[in-house]
């Protein structure tokens, strides 16, 4: 997987070395739960998500250029709504103490542009919950056209269900936006 660079970030693949700083980041209870995923138990279980969830996929962990500290992370997974279009869901989330910094803004940009250049893909979505106000001010200033909300579709890790709302952005609005 490409290791890419922004201003102030580098994306590059998880290690298994960095279950620890994962686990530190993933294990506050304002972080995970948001996107629909439990607070991480131990170390352990972060080591298990980088095995299983993180190497096999694209995903990428952000870390400051400045200090090398890992700050969350970002991915282009399967559109479980267009299985059949060259398409891929834009997922990530940030540690609380990276909040407010434009580094989730900053990494999307540069992925973006590596799902539409490198991908070659033709749509790229992005669903996140009604009340995850941050994602949903991401998704605003990158540029997606909201869709719709998907009511009642989405199970989190405690048994609930959630709605979803869904945008995207097609490659033609990415590149008359980025010109």
């Amino acid at each position: 997987m490409n290791t890419m660079e922004t201003e102030r970030l580098i994306l590059s693949q998880w290690e298994e070395a960095d279950s620890k700083e994962l686990f530190e980041l993933a294990k506050n209870p304002n972080v995970g739960p948001h996107a629909g995923w439990k607070p991480h138990d131990n170390p352990e279980e972060s080591l298990i998500i980088i095995r299983t969830l993180f190497q096999p996929s694209v995903v990428w962990k952000i870390s400051e250029k400045e200090t090398g500290k890992i700050a969350g992370t970002i991915a282009l997974e399967p559109d479980k709504i267009r299985p059949d279009v060259s398409s891929r869901e834009l997922g990530y989330w940030i540690g609380e103490e990276f909040w407010g910094k434009g580094y989730m803004t900053e990494a999307a940009g540069r992925v973006i542009r590596f799902g539409f250049e490198n991908m070659d893909l033709k749509i790229i979505s992005i669903a996140t919950g009604p009340s995850n106000l941050r994602s949903q001010r991401v998704i605003h200033k990158l540029g997606f056209t909201y869709e719709g909300t998907h009511r009642y579709c989405y199970k989190i890790y405690d048994g609930s269900i959630r709605d979803s709302l869904y945008f995207s952005m097609l490659r033609e609005e990415w590149t008359e936006k980025d010109s």
